[in-house]
């Protein structure tokens, strides 16, 4: 099972604490506010449904099943059969095998791409017709990790195996297994993975797949009538069929310091639905199942708010992990950062500043920035908030620099941090 939290908007606990680390990342984070000011949100493209996430306090959002990293119905599992002759790992228990392993690669390039088409204007299809349809094209995905195991749901792009799924279904595995509607199964290799966007690409070496067809999420509105194709609880359940329609678009939703941009359904999703199809009326995939959200409060219950990733965003990702195995272009400086309370600030002796909390090693900022350094200025502006530094580095790419003001134990210091690619630091 695979958690996302949200703590909610805020400023510094009780007691004259500083406000929670904000770690830097691709895309844009929220930051925390000055006790005193009212919660900030950085400016974004016009869009419908925005701020979802300010009034999702307590919540805790859930759907992909990884249940041996979450301590969540974990169970060991016997790798021999599945290891090479090979000894890759040593063992005193003749029933334990230690694995040192990753998911084999598939070579990239080739020029596969993922196609979207227009949304036609004839009549909806009815339930049953959508499900003869797009059933054939939902796959069962079975990831083995050194001590446990992840099932989740994938979506057949080519006929010749590539398939689309979510980046949690698969991190941390050392196989994944494609089992098919008609039976047959088949091991994955792993094409590319995602963490930002939680998309993966995966290919098995099959012919005469049955390809989903992809339709362009953007067509979408709010009421559309959607299905979800997925396999909750794995295999117990796989290729269940729930209905519902989009209850937003465009939701900006908070996911380990990532902002994602979703669509939200009414559609049930459960463990299990993660990689799944998010369908319209007309047998179109419009999105990649990847969460649900429910409440971490005893007496506080939510229904109806599953998530999806809209194929708008899925094709450049697609794509991208398909060409090249990454996705590129994302400017990083590898840094952690939080903003300040005024009684840090007034201990440090400045006036402003946002607080370094860890270096990245290999990043720009490694043997550059420290722990512990207070960030005065970016590029001649005043830092306040980690939102004030993730404005400036969103109008820059990969090979520019930033200049900082820094004060280094009440020393001033000028120093200059190159942007590298962030999925270099990611491994």
């Amino acid at each position: 099972m695979y958690h996302y939290y949200y703590d909610g908007p805020g400023g510094a606990p009780a007691g004259g604490q500083p406000p929670q680390a904000v770690e830097e990342k691709g895309l844009p984070v929220q930051a925390e506010p000055e006790p005193e000011q009212a919660v900030k949100r950085r400016p974004r493209k016009n869009r419908s449904e925005r701020g979802a996430a300010a009034v999702l306090l307590g919540m805790t959002l859930v759907l992909g099943v990884l249940a041996v990293v979450l301590a969540l119905q974990a169970k060991p599992v016997d790798v021999s059969a599945w290891l090479p002759s090979e000894d890759y790992g040593e063992s005193t228990n003749p029933q334990t095998v230690i694995v040192d392993l990753e998911l084999e690669r598939y070579p990239n390039g080739g020029g596969t791409t993922l196609t979207l088409v227009d949304r036609p204007g004839t009549e909806p299809l009815s339930f049953q017709e959508i499900y003869q349809q797009v059933s054939p094209s939902v796959v069962s995905i079975t990831a083995l990790l050194p001590m446990g195991s992840s099932q989740g749901t994938g979506v057949v792009m080519t006929a010749d195996g590539y398939i689309i799924t979510n980046a949690h279904v698969i991190e941390g595995a050392f196989r994944a297994d494609v089992s098919l509607e008609d039976g047959r199964s088949f091991q994955a290799k792993l094409v590319g993975s995602d963490k930002i966007t939680d998309l993966a690409v995966l290919k098995v070496e099959a012919e005469n797949l049955t390809p989903a067809v992809f339709g362009e999420s953007d067509q979408m509105v709010v009421g559309d009538t959607v299905v979800a194709i997925g396999n909750p609880m794995g295999e117990q359940l796989r290729g269940t069929m729930t209905d519902g329609i989009l209850s937003a678009i465009n939701r900006d939703m908070e996911v380990d310091g990532n902002t994602m941009t979703l669509l939200q359904t009414t559609a049930a999703l459960n463990t299990g639905n993660s990689g799944g199809a998010l369908v319209n009326d007309q047998g179109q995939i419009i999105g990649i199942t990847n969460m649900k959200l429910i409440s971490n409060v005893s007496d506080n219950t939510l229904e109806g708010l599953g998530f999806a990733i809209p194929t708008t965003t899925v094709k450049p990702v697609v794509d991208a992990l398909i060409a090249d195995g990454v996705v590129t272009g994302r400017p990083t400086l590898g840094v952690t950062v939080r903003g300040m309370s005024q009684a840090e600030k007034e201990g440090f002796g400045v006036d402003q500043g946002i607080l370094v909390i860890s270096v990245a090693a290999g990043s720009g900022a490694d043997g550059k920035l420290e722990e512990g350094d207070v960030l005065l200025t970016a590029n001649g502006a005043p830092l306040n908030s980690a939102d004030d530094l993730l404005a400036i580095r969103d109008k820059l790419q990969v090979g520019d620099a930033i200049e900082f003001q820094v004060d280094r134990g009440g020393e001033g210091l000028a120093v200059t941090v190159e942007l590298v690619e962030q999925y270099q630091l990611e491994g």
